[in-house]
């Protein structure tokens, strides 16, 4: 009997992975596919006086949708990135309902007691893809903002929000038991809000970097941040 539990774990745990690695999968293909099509073009080009209102009108709902689509882009990314290190750990997510400040929302959540630096690495996942994707657009198009390419926008809009919302909660130690920045905290053995620093630093200079793009004091030092982020593993 128990040699059967055993092995019905195992292979739940494989389904698991494999779900997860195909998650990810979908959710970056996706992404770039969403990518591709955007097509930046310079802001300051202007339809002709001579379009309709109809069709300015629907000009400007394909440029909200795509900046949506973008927005969920990013957080595909950050939960699939969760998911695909559960996989190469071999811990089995699970899906529970939280709220943050009466809203509801959902938190991919792992078991306890992992050893630290492999709760590190999970919780830190989400946050290091925010990184890596904002460097990717921030670094192909350092002028967004002068450009028209909502789905960019919009990814880049996600990952700065979602860090300030995150290190807001961090500092604050409110919201749910499950948020990233308290595992990270506990894993590393240091008060939560340096951690809600360190998460927030690299959003406010990539939010810097979109608005002033010559600032190249910006650039480097979020580059920086989030590479010591990440080299934080080896503590």
């Amino acid at each position: 009997m128990g040699t059967t539990a055993h092995g019905e774990g195992t292979v739940r745990r494989t389904r698991a992975s494999r779900l997860s690695l195909l998650f990810l999968v979908v959710t970056v293909c996706g992404a770039a596919r969403l990518f591709a099509q955007d097509a930046p073009a310079p802001a300051m080009s202007r339809p002709s006086l001579n379009a309709g209102a109809a069709g300015e009108e629907t000009g400007r709902g394909e440029r909200v949708a795509r900046f949506l689509l973008g927005a969920a882009a990013g957080l595909g990314l950050h939960e699939g990135s969760h998911l695909v290190f559960d996989a190469v750990f071999d811990v089995r997510p699970t899906l529970k309902k939280v709220d943050f400040a009466g809203i509801p929302f959902f938190a991919i959540t792992h078991p306890a007691g992992l050893p630290r630096r492999t709760e590190f690495t999970i919780s830190s996942a989400g946050f290091w893809m925010q990184h890596a994707s904002s460097e990717i657009v921030l670094t192909r198009h350092p002028r967004l903002r002068d450009e028209r390419a909502p789905t960019l926008k919009g990814l880049l809009a996600f990952n700065v929000l979602a860090s300030v919302a995150y290190a807001s909660a961090a500092m604050a130690r409110a919201g749910p038991a499950e948020r990233d920045t308290r595992a990270m905290a506990a894993s590393l053995g240091v008060n939560e809000a340096w951690v809600g620093a360190l998460v927030l630093v690299p959003a406010g200079l990539d939010a810097w970097r979109y608005l002033r793009p010559e600032a190249r004091c910006a650039r480097w030092l979020s580059r920086g941040v989030k590479v010591g982020s990440v080299l934080l593993v080896i503590r």
